[in-house]
Formats: structure tokens, sequence, C-alpha cells
């Protein structure tokens, strides 16, 4: 893994109804991300944060997406962050904000890989487009517009799509799925460890599995990690909540195991919302994880 890391906040609340999870890149900070890799080694850039527009007025209720113009904006300038990032050959960590904010970041990344891998660690599938969205919210949409599938001025972030294929996709820790979702997996074939998987198998085979089905077939692997994968009595500050989640300690070794693969080669952690922490539990929670991801080990 590279040793130069830069940071970058994106405080995006946008992409769903639930103030608050703008402040989870300062959460994170506070809960001490760059004193945690430094401490194991790592040279340390905190570039700040994306500018993210207001809301927009007069919401076009329409299409069903709710503020698509600024959260567009938004993930178009983050694009451009990350590309510089990977251009200087540093790792970009990016931390959220909603999950919104994936579409920005996979769109700076995939640039530079012809065959990039992304391990999807969420309660949610995240494969919602404007026609099968219940809500309308765009958190729910990232993994699909990467995949080219969704809105045009979400699709087209960074003037290509799609950023990344189906078959270089693993998600692990669903367990909140959409119709509309269900059927995009079976269609297109998607990689999914549900919880049924991971309490049948152990983190540690799903892991082993992951890391085996996408070595060879990608040159890049982007983690995005969604503080909701996690069982809420582990990580309470997110905006949507699902019981029966992945545990810390399965977290961990997740992470553990991915530093050994020495795949990663960008990653986010997002939906850490502190006004539904408990004393920035879940912020906590997200730099332990970081902490593990970067090779930090127990003994």
């Amino acid at each position: 893994m590279i040793k130069k890391i830069s940071i970058v906040g994106v405080p995006m609340d946008l992409g769903q109804m639930r103030r608050g999870v703008d402040m989870g890149p300062s959460a994170i900070r506070y809960a001490g991300v760059v004193e945690r890799l430094e401490k194991l080694g790592y040279e340390i850039k905190d570039i700040g944060d994306i500018e993210i527009g207001a809301a927009d007025r007069g919401h076009d209720s329409s299409n069903n997406l709710r503020n698509l113009k600024a959260v567009a904006e938004g993930n178009e300038r983050l694009a451009k962050k990350i590309d510089g990032i990977i251009q200087q050959n540093r790792f970009p960590l990016v931390l959220g904000g909603d999950h919104s904010i994936a579409i920005g970041t996979l769109a700076g990344v995939a640039k530079h890989y012809k065959e990039l891998g992304v391990i999807w660690y969420d309660a949610h599938g995240d494969l919602n487009t404007a026609d099968t969205s219940p809500s309308g919210n765009i958190h729910g949409m990232p993994l699909a517009a990467s995949l080219g599938y969704g809105h045009p001025s979400l699709t087209e972030i960074g003037k290509y799509s799609p950023k990344i294929k189906p078959e270089n996709v693993v998600v692990i820790g669903a367990r909140d799925l959409d119709d509309g979702e269900k059927e995009f997996i079976k269609e297109n074939n998607i990689k999914v460890y549900t919880m049924h998987e991971i309490d049948r198998l152990g983190m540690a085979q799903v892991m082993e599995q992951t890391i085996d089905y996408l070595k060879n077939r990608t040159d890049g692997v982007h983690l995005s990690l969604d503080l909701d994968g996690l069982d809420p009595n582990d990580a309470p500050g997110v905006g949507t909540p699902v019981l029966g989640g992945i545990s810390y300690r399965e977290s961990h070794l997740a992470m553990e195991m991915l530093a050994e693969s020495h795949l990663i080669t960008s990653a986010e952690f997002v939906e850490i919302n502190p006004i539904l922490d408990r004393e920035n539990q879940t912020a906590k929670v997200a730099v332990a994880l970081m902490g593990s991801l970067f090779g930090e080990k127990l003994l």
C-alpha cells in the first residue's frame, strides 16, 4: 500500500433527508484519524473539505432525484480532487458525508484503472435509480450510477461511463434491499454476501472468497465502507440503521485481512452522523477500522 495518504472530507448531506451527516468528516478528524495513521508510519496530508452547495430550491419532483444539481456538482468537484491525488501517487482516503459521494470518488479513481474492483461494505445495495427508488434519495444510488445506470448528471460525472463493471463488485453486509435492487443484482450477477452468508460462512471465509475473487480480475480495489454496514449497537450514529449487522470485531477482521492482501488502492468511510451518535462512538469506530485497514495489528 502507498505510504502517502491524502485525506479529503466531503460534508455532503443532500443525498438523503436527515441533517447532520455533513459533520461526519469533522467527527472523524476529531476522533484522531491523522494521528492514528501517522503512528503507523504514513505521511498524511489533510487537504480539507470539498465545497458542497446548498439544497436545490424548487425541487423538481418529476425526476424523483432529491437535490440532483447540488449532489452532482459536489461529486464533480470531488472527482477532480481524487484524480489529482492519484496523479501525485498518493492514496485517496475520503471522509463522508452521505454515500452519494461515492459517485465522485469512483469517477476520480476509476479512470486510473482498467479493471477497478469495488468492495461495497454496507447494509444497503445502493443500486437504485430514479425509477426504482422509493425515496428519491441519491445516497441509495451511487453503486448503480457508477455502473452506468441512472440520470446522466450522475452517470456521466468525470465525463465517462460506466466507471466499473458488475463482475468486479462485491457487496458485503447487505440486509436491506429494495425490490428493484434485488432484480438488479440478479440481472447483473453481482456478487453479494448478505448477513446470511456472513453468519453461515463466518467473516474470515467471506473475506477470503472476496479477496480470491477480486485479486486476479482487478488492477486496483476501492473500499466503500458505510458505517451502517455495522450493527447499530456498535455504530449508532448513522442515518439508516438496520438491526442485525456486522459486528465491530468482524469488521476489524475484514479490514485486517484486506491489509494483508495489499489489494486496496483507495477508500472512503461514509454516513457518520454525529447528531445521531453517542459520544462520537461511530467516528471512533471508523478511525479504529481505518487503523486496521492500514496495517495496525493487535500484537
